[in-house]
């Protein structure tokens, strides 16, 4: 029973930490290229933990579209989650597709926002 809970504990610490590590090596790189209100292409975002990560990320087919992830954890998971396939846009408060979203950096930790459409991506950063 201790082996199986030793188990258990150590696959759930590898699933916490096997998004991390991407993000941590590429901030640098991030700072200098873009910043708080700038869009970003879409296969620079890990659509999981949306942020922004500098460099092209893994791609994940899914129902005719393309996501992108930073690890084989998100791989698995855009597949199995819709909240990793969609968002709400924070102006029209659609539901959309983050396959086809407009993704621009939300915060200076390089977080990201999905909008629908270029007008609100604009009043939203009031461009």
């Amino acid at each position: 029973m201790k082996n199986i809970l030793l188990g258990i504990l150590a696959f759930v610490a590898v699933f916490l930490v096997s998004c991390t590590n991407s993000k941590a090596e590429t901030t640098q790189i991030t700072n200098a290229q873009f910043k708080t209100g700038d869009i970003v292409p879409n296969d620079q975002v890990c659509m999981v933990n949306n942020a922004y990560m500098g460099k092209k990320q893994l791609e994940v087919k899914h129902d005719g579209k393309t996501y992108y992830g930073c690890c084989e954890n998100c791989k698995l998971r855009i597949p199995q989650e819709e909240n990793a396939r969609m968002a709400y846009d924070p102006i029209s408060h659609q539901l959309i597709d983050k396959a086809t979203a407009i993704i621009a950096i939300s915060d200076k930790n390089d977080n990201v926002v999905y909008f629908e459409n270029k007008a609100n991506y604009e009043a939203f950063f009031n461009k």
